[in-house]
């Protein structure tokens, strides 16, 4: 009997527990609910999160609430930067949001310590940056977020040692320290950063010893302004010396040290002196603010000039403003790169300007250096980014231009998109690259006598203003750059031709051209430019041969272009003329005059007249994917 009785609760179990899985997501938050929970925690976000509302649509109804990304149907990212933004950033709340993956509160005014970020295990991109975050983070700060692809920390004043569970992320590929406080040694890193686009900075910390050797392929500036050696900086010394420099030094300072207190003491103790050491106390100057809140010897450089630095000003038909002023102004770091910072700057009037900061740019006197910057300011193209001013020191140079609103032609091209943000369609990218060699020949007409007029040309160096035209930057600075920097890391150097022979020709900005054209038909990014000096030149004849060597479908074109319907034939036009422009030989390699005149020719629909075609091969080489062959296609590649 007993046995019968409790029969029942055996089978009764089973079904209520069924049932509570069923029922359990009712009783749970919704998106909407998470959010605005998540909202509380915030602080001075004034009007800017006002669709944060229970009473409205949904987070991810059409449109989506302020700053949140969705796929399919469900809260998949946030992008909270620029708000101004305090408060605390609730990470437990967040762990409600089973499909986040992407977090980004960028340039606001959060502060205090670290979150706790290893909370969310299945979030791929943490975007921190440009916040007043401090204090140590715990080496097991990033234990257990195996899916980690990016780590945005830069421009805070984190300190202590770099947290060893971020060397061990099996997916990291972009890690971004600089402008911190970290010190000690760089950890072991265990990841081979090979995949396109993948760094790791930490310049400007306050790190010392031997770089790892996972990261000695990066680019050198990631780890200026710190105390390190190894590749790709100058090779470690011996530690015993040293530590023998370091025993004088202190000896030394301790002696120092020690005269001052006693000549102290003396004024001290002297009336007269006394009274004069306060006198000339009180006549010290007060400084002035600098952009950003920290100051490294450049900035206490203003700070010292005071009223007496100067901008010289290119053009007569731009408001002139001080030097001062632009340094005090509301600022955001745009990136850095082989040639300095550049910085977005919001003057008194409200225009906005890019200053950017030359290091390397020390190859002329300070009136020959005036006098190309004058001829820089005459140029005017609609397809040229217009220099403005510029600031001369001898050690740095500051160059002040227009601001384009929608970034660089890389960030397009290369930058992980939100699930459903559109790339870059084709009649837009027909139109950048028509633009980009109407630029160019412009910069060969108006500067006949430099053999490379751009120096610099790739997709970085690409702007867009607010209708996605192209705006060429960084052009014509080769005159003016250190001559080993320029060597090592502009474009034009990578070219076979210099490669090969050490030479530069007027055929060598076409090359560059062609590899810009390649970049933006197929979405690959160019491995070699991510290298230093002359190296990588095979990587890049690999890359084009691999370009060359497909099956001529459209598997061969970027899968984020669309508007291609009807508009292959003009694609393949143009992949033509990349090539042309690409050829080895410098002898076949296309002249500047035909590839503008062909690439003006292209239009954005397949014509309906095969006649049109002729130049580029027979109405059914265009349109069959086995017509084309690689005879068709060849040219000499050396690797």
């Amino acid at each position: 009997m007993v046995h019968n009785k409790l029969k029942p609760c055996y089978y009764w179990f089973p079904l209520l527990f069924i049932l509570a899985c069923f029922v359990a997501p009712s009783w749970s938050e919704t998106e909407a609910e998470i959010l605005l929970r998540f909202k509380d925690s915030l602080a001075n976000y004034g009007s800017q999160l006002d669709d944060w509302n229970g009473s409205g649509p949904g987070p991810c109804d059409n449109p989506n609430w302020t700053g949140v990304r969705c796929f399919k149907g469900s809260v998949f990212g946030l992008k909270l930067e620029n708000m101004g933004l305090t408060g605390v950033i609730d990470v437990d709340t967040l762990t409600g949001l089973q499909l986040l993956r992407t977090v980004s509160f960028m340039n606001n005014s959060f502060g205090g310590p670290f979150p706790e970020v290893k909370k969310l295990t299945s979030l791929r991109a943490l975007y921190l940056a440009y916040n007043h975050y401090s204090g140590e983070i715990r080496n097991d700060g990033f234990t257990g977020m195996p899916a980690l692809q990016r780590v945005f920390l830069a421009w805070n004043n984190f300190s202590g040692s770099i947290p060893k569970s971020l060397a061990t992320l099996p997916s990291l590929f972009q890690l971004s320290l600089e402008q911190n406080h970290f010190e000690g040694r760089i950890p072991d890193f265990q990841q081979d950063f090979k995949q396109d686009g993948s760094f790791v900075n930490l310049a400007y910390n306050k790190l010392e010893g031997p770089i790892p050797y996972s990261l000695r392929k990066m680019n050198a500036s990631f780890f200026e302004g710190n105390n390190l050696c190894g590749e790709p900086l100058p090779k470690c010394s011996s530690s015993r010396k040293k530590r023998t420099i370091i025993i004088i030094i202190v000896v030394a300072g301790s002696l120092v040290v020690l005269a001052l207190i006693a000549a102290v003491s003396y004024i001290l103790k002297d009336p007269a002196m006394a009274s004069r050491f306060k006198k000339a106390e009180k006549k010290k100057p007060a400084g002035n603010v600098i952009m950003g809140k920290k100051e490294d010897q450049s900035s206490q450089h203003y700070r010292k000039l005071g009223e007496k630095a100067k901008l010289y000003f290119v053009r007569n038909d731009r408001e002139k403003f001080q030097l001062q002023e632009l340094l005090r102004a509301s600022a955001e770091v745009l990136g850095s790169g082989s040639f300095g910072s550049s910085y977005k700057a919001v003057i008194s009037s409200g225009e906005a300007l890019v200053v950017k900061r030359f290091k390397q740019m020390n190859n002329v006197g300070k009136e020959e250096f005036r006098e190309h910057m004058v001829r820089l300011g005459r140029l005017s193209h609609p397809n040229l980014l217009s220099l403005v001013a510029f600031y001369y020191r001898k050690e740095e140079k500051l160059l002040v231009s227009d601001f384009a609103p929608n970034g660089s032609l890389a960030s397009h091209l290369h930058a992980r998109r939100a699930p459903g943000e559109p790339g870059l369609d084709w009649p837009t990218r027909l139109k950048i690259i028509k633009g980009v060699a109407k630029g160019l020949a412009y910069l060969y007409n108006e500067l006949s006598n430099l053999t490379l007029p751009h120096g610099h040309l790739k997709s970085s160096n690409v702007l867009l203003n607010h209708t996605f035209d192209p705006l060429l930057s960084d052009y014509a600075l080769l005159p003016v750059m250190n001559k080993e920097h320029a060597q090592q890391f502009m474009v034009a150097y990578k070219s076979p031709e210099f490669s090969q022979y050490d030479r530069t020709t007027r055929k060598t900005e076409i090359w560059s051209l062609g590899i810009l054209i390649l970049e933006m038909l197929t979405g690959k990014f160019p491995a070699n430019y991510l290298r230093q000096g002359k190296g990588g030149n095979a990587d890049l004849a690999t890359w084009v041969n691999s370009v060359v060597r497909e099956e001529w479908t459209g598997e061969v074109f970027d899968k984020d272009m669309k508007g291609t319907k009807n508009g292959e034939g003009e694609m393949l036009k143009l992949l033509k003329i990349g090539m042309g422009c690409c050829e080895w030989d410098i002898e076949k390699r296309w002249e500047l005059r035909e590839a503008l005149e062909r690439i003006e020719e292209l239009k954005e629909r397949d014509s309906d007249n095969v006649e049109d075609y002729s130049s580029y091969g027979s109405e059914g080489d265009v349109y069959s994917s086995r017509a084309v062959t690689d005879d068709e296609f060849s040219f000499s590649v050396q690797a």
